[in-house]
Formats: C-alpha cells, structure tokens, sequence
C-alpha cells in the first residue's frame, strides 16, 4: 500500500520526540532533517519537501510550542497541518452545472494510468448521488477501449455511448452530447484516447475537443507508480490543454506516495479522487486531511464511518434486522455471512484496521494480525451449512459437524471451535444488549485473550 514505507519512518520519528518531554530547538532541527529524508525517499519533489521542512520548522521552534506543555505532540499536529496545506487543505468536488444541465467532464491521461476505469467509477459515484451520467468511448486507436468502457458501465449500471472505432472523436463527443440532451442524461464524461507518452497529436486531439465544444471540467488521470512522472505529465497536460482536477490511481500498489505529495504544490491543480483497488467501489474522493492523518499513521476514521454509511444505506432495512437480532443474542449463522459480505464492501477487515487510529503498521505486521485465510475458512463452515443450520446452531450434532468439515476442507477441530465461539459471542451480545456495528455487524467474535484476528 502507498505511504508504508513513509508512514513508518514519521512514526519512528515522532515517536521520539514524544518520549522527550521537553525540546530543544536541535532537537526539532533534528527531527525535521529525518522527516526530509523520509519525504524524499517517498519520491516528493525537491522543491516541495525543502518549503516543507521551512514551514514547519518556522512554527515548530516558536515560544509557543517548545514552552508547551507536551512540545512533541505539538510538532506532531503542526505536520499533520503543513501536510494537509500541501496537498490542498480544502476537499475539492467536479464542479457540475446547476439543475439540469449538462456538465461535460472530459478524462485525459497517458495510457495505462487507468483512465477508462477511472471514468466509470466516477460515473457511478455520480450515479449514487442522484446525476444521470453519460459515458462515451472516444478512445479509437486503443484495441478493446471502447468494449473495456461498455463493461464497466454495465458494472456501474451507467449508459455508455460509442459510435465505434471508424468516427472521430470530436463527432463522437458531438453527437454523444446530442443523445445526452434527447435523454435527459445530466452528466457527460469522454473517456479519450491515451498515449503511451505525451505527443502533439494527442493534445491536438484534445484542443480540439476543447475549442470546439464546451467542455466544463478536465480531469487528468495518472498513476502513482510513476512518482515524480506523474507531476510531471499533469504539469504538461495543464501547461497545453489545462486541466481542472487530478485523479490519482493505483494508490493501492507499492507507489511511494510522492505524487500525492507533491502534485498540487507543483501544478496548482487538486487532486479530486483517488483509486484505491481494482473494484468499481474503490474511488474515493479525496480529502487532504484525511490523507495526512495516514500518512502520519494516526487513522483515517471519518472514511470509515463514509465507508460503513454507504454499505448501510446499499441495505438499510437488513442492517437494522441484523442489529435487532444482536441485541437479542438470536445474531445467526445466516447473519455472519451477511457481516462478512458488508465487511468485504469496506475492503476487508485488513482495510478497515488501516483506517483506526493507531492500526498505522507495515503490511506484515497486519498479515501477521489479521489472517484472511482463516476468515475463508470460517466462511467455508458456514457455507457447508444446511441453511436450516444456519438458522438454528442446536441442530449441530457431531455428525453434521463431520460432513461440514469434509464440506469446508477443514479438521472437525476448527469447526468445533469455530461454533464454539460463535456461541459465547451471542451470549456476549445477549448480555451487553448488543450494537449496530458498522453497517449493522461486524463478524462479531474474536475469542478473549487472543492478539490475532481472527479469531
């Protein structure tokens, strides 16, 4: 996952200046040469990082903070503000015409940055808020686009409009304008043709897209594998065609995080999304502060809550039959593969850990923590039940218990222990009264005294 790497060399340096008490100024000075080092290695731009560090350090060694009472944590908070300041401070949405008029959104970017992708993800978040998007495939020289474009609109339940590979692209895009208007379609997103590298003929075919039609927001997609090239190409695209916004994918593989960095200060232009995972869920939009509360490692709970939201509104209804059940302790086996598919919606147990205050640890670490083997396993057992045993556990006699671990792939040991803790959880809810959880139940047991999930 981006920012690992970075994450735990700020922690490490933080972690020192708490344990001091009282500061120096050579302590901050420091302090601050450490969390340079790390910037750069994360691949942020030179000139970034070294405004960066001055901005900081201008604070951090005021009166204020090294006559405070707890100097350490106050230079904490004033990294965590200087960094939510770099990459824009304020969250920054596609700026969409009022009522129903038609905003054209046009996404540009080098090919393989994840553009056509990234057009249908928006597309559907758009959806969920009430637009009626269009998509429209004006990438004619790439093999499959326009078929890869129609898939993940399906996916996204969005219309895509192609005229094939034979027109061009400006009378694609004219045209797809003219179906959007006939349809009452409220948003038109052109997914346009990719380079693999910046050429005239790419931005020609762009400009002209732009000078002939009224194109209300372009959105430049790059990938943030590619570091400091990708500052790079978004200084580019928006010194030939400008560019309103960035999206920033693949912030799921090993990118170094420079680019989130570093884009805005470079380019002036804020980033709106980012692509976290291959799904079409896996777009969220962007938010400085929420960013710099993980790359400091100090959790990212307002996503989570957003994430737990809008699985709970997918299932309203079921959520709260879930949580009425808990409270009653009658939470079934039924329920447990309903909590781990709401789970799964968040992006798994791991990528919920990752977003709690203090969960901030290196890939291994959480491996070693939450062991997603063994969740297939238990999901297996359940999924070897009869659906009468999943609604009543009493029917679990050793036979049944037999044929369900040869079902699952499992010894007769796990499945025995596996009820056996589902039971004392449901006596655990019975007794507390139970609760909502997020999105209406997390797969609720964990066995006491035990530092693995699970469980």
């Amino acid at each position: 996952m981006a920012f690992e790497s970075l994450t735990e060399k700020l922690q490490n340096v933080f972690r020192n200046l708490r344990s001091k008490g009282r500061l120096t100024e050579s302590d901050v000075r420091a302090a601050l040469k450490e969390v340079k080092m790390a910037l750069l290695e994360a691949d942020v731009n030179f000139k970034v990082v070294k405004q960066f560090i001055v901005s900081v350090e201008e604070r951090a060694v005021g009166q204020d903070v090294m006559n405070g009472l707890n100097p350490g944590q106050m230079v904490v908070k004033i990294v965590d503000e200087e960094m939510t300041a770099l990459m824009g401070s304020e969250t920054t949405q596609i700026a969409l015409q009022p009522g129903k008029s038609i905003t054209v959104v046009m996404m540009a970017g080098l090919q393989g940055a994840g553009k056509t992708t990234a057009a249908a993800k928006i597309a559907g978040k758009l959806k969920l808020k009430g637009k009626k998007p269009l998509l429209v495939a004006c990438d004619v020289y790439r093999p499959a686009a326009v078929e890869q474009l129609r898939v993940n609109g399906q996916k996204a339940e969005v219309d895509v409009f192609s005229l094939g590979t034979d027109q061009k692209p400006l009378e694609i895009a004219r045209q797809a304008l003219a179906y959007a208007e006939k349809n009452g379609m409220t948003v038109v997103i052109l997914d346009t043709a990719g380079r693999l590298h910046i050429d005239e003929d790419m931005m020609g075919e762009l400009q002209e897209i732009k000078r002939e039609l009224t194109v209300h927001q372009t959105l430049l997609v790059v990938d943030a594998m590619t570091g400091q090239d990708a500052v790079t190409v978004a200084k580019e695209f928006d010194e030939k065609i400008g560019i309103d916004g960035i999206v920033l994918t693949k912030l799921d593989g090993d990118a170094r995080g420079g680019a989130a960095l570093s884009i805005k200060a470079v380019t002036g232009r804020p980033i709106l999304y980012m692509g976290t995972g291959e799904k079409l869920s896996d777009m969220e939009q962007f938010y400085p502060d929420r960013m710099a509360s993980r790359i400091l490692g100090m959790g990212d709970v307002l996503s989570l809550i957003d994430k737990a939201q809008a699985n709970l509104d997918l299932d309203e209804e079921n959520s709260r039959k879930m949580a009425g059940r808990m409270k009653k302790g009658k939470f079934d086996f039924e329920d447990y593969l309903e909590s781990m598919k709401q789970m799964r919606s968040m992006g798994g147990l791991a990528g919920i850990l990752k977003l709690l205050p203090g969960m901030g640890m290196k890939a291994g670490e959480l491996e070693s923590l939450v062991n997603e083997k063994e969740l297939a396993h238990m999901e297996a057992i359940v999924l070897s039940m009869t659906p009468k045993e999943r609604q009543d556990p009493k029917l679990l006699n050793p036979k049944r218990k037999h044929r369900i671990a040869k079902g699952a792939g499992v010894d007769i040991s796990v499945v025995n222990r596996f009820i056996k803790q589902f039971e004392q959880s449901q006596k655990m809810m019975k007794q507390f009264g139970g609760g909502k959880g997020m999105g209406g139940g997390m797969p609720p047991f964990g066995g006491a005294g035990r530092r693995r999930f699970p469980f």
